[in-house]
């Protein structure tokens, strides 16, 4: 695990953007392609809007999304696959892109299309309550499905009406399809972009605590090439002060 600390979010998006423009850019001259997974929320928008200035042949990289709600049509303004074509789809030409939309037909496609191959690169999310996709604990750490449906707890909905993507808690979905914990975790590399203070009570915990599907983000530590980025916010629980990236 790497670590690496920002000043802000805007600091964050640029040092992860360049990242994994540079990370692309080595897979794609090593192999012709690359296969990469997006996850959504706020915490996202730098690194996103700073990816997609980047120099990387996109036509060469195939996205897959990594989670969507249950029965919430894409003009919904929460909708995450509206999020992405607003934020990135429509700002660069991809090799192909796998949207999650929701529906249990999408779903088994879904689980058959991303079993091709492996995703060389996760932006992996980690949530208020240290979910990582929508895997809120307990998280189910065995089930081998790449896309699972969950059940939302109370923490996640407070988060997505804290966010403004919904006016109430109870308007939020109560369940999502979710890419699972042991399909992120075949990610060759995983990248985690968690600005913000409402984060940092997860990234004390993720850092502090022990593997715990209580704590799922902290399965993310048991892998081989996982690179976390926090800024002064989201770090100032779990790590003291120091000169900022």
């Amino acid at each position: 695990m790497e670590i690496r600390i920002c000043k802000d979010r805007v600091a964050l998006g640029r040092s992860a953007a360049a990242y994994v423009a540079e990370a692309l850019r080595r897979i794609i001259a090593e192999k012709g392609e690359a296969r990469i997974a997006l996850s959504t929320g706020a915490s996202q928008f730098d690194t996103l809007a700073h990816l997609i200035q980047e120099d990387v042949p996109w036509d060469k990289v195939e996205m897959f999304h990594l989670d969507e709600y249950v029965d919430l049509p894409e003009t919904h303004p929460a909708s995450f696959r509206k999020y992405l074509k607003e934020k990135f789809t429509t700002k660069v030409t991809l090799k192909a892109v796998h949207f999650v939309d929701g529906t249990e037909e999408n779903r088994l496609a879904l689980c058959q299309e991303i079993s091709r191959a492996p995703i060389d690169i996760g932006l992996i999310g980690i949530g208020e309550n240290a979910h990582i996709a929508f895997n809120d604990p307990p998280a189910d750490f065995d089930t081998e499905e790449p896309y699972i449906v969950v059940n939302l707890n109370d923490t996640c909905k407070r988060q997505q009406v804290g966010e403004g993507w919904f006016a109430t808690v109870d308007d939020v979905p109560k369940q999502a399809v979710s890419m699972s914990v042991k399909q992120i975790m075949k990610c060759r590399e995983i990248v985690s972009c968690v600005p913000y203070a409402v984060k940092a009570d997860a990234v004390k915990k993720t850092l502090a605590e022990p593997l715990s599907n209580m704590t799922p983000a902290t399965m993310l530590k048991t892998h081989p090439a996982f690179t976390l980025y926090i800024d002064a916010d989201s770090a100032a629980e779990a790590i003291a002060p120091i000169d900022w990236l």
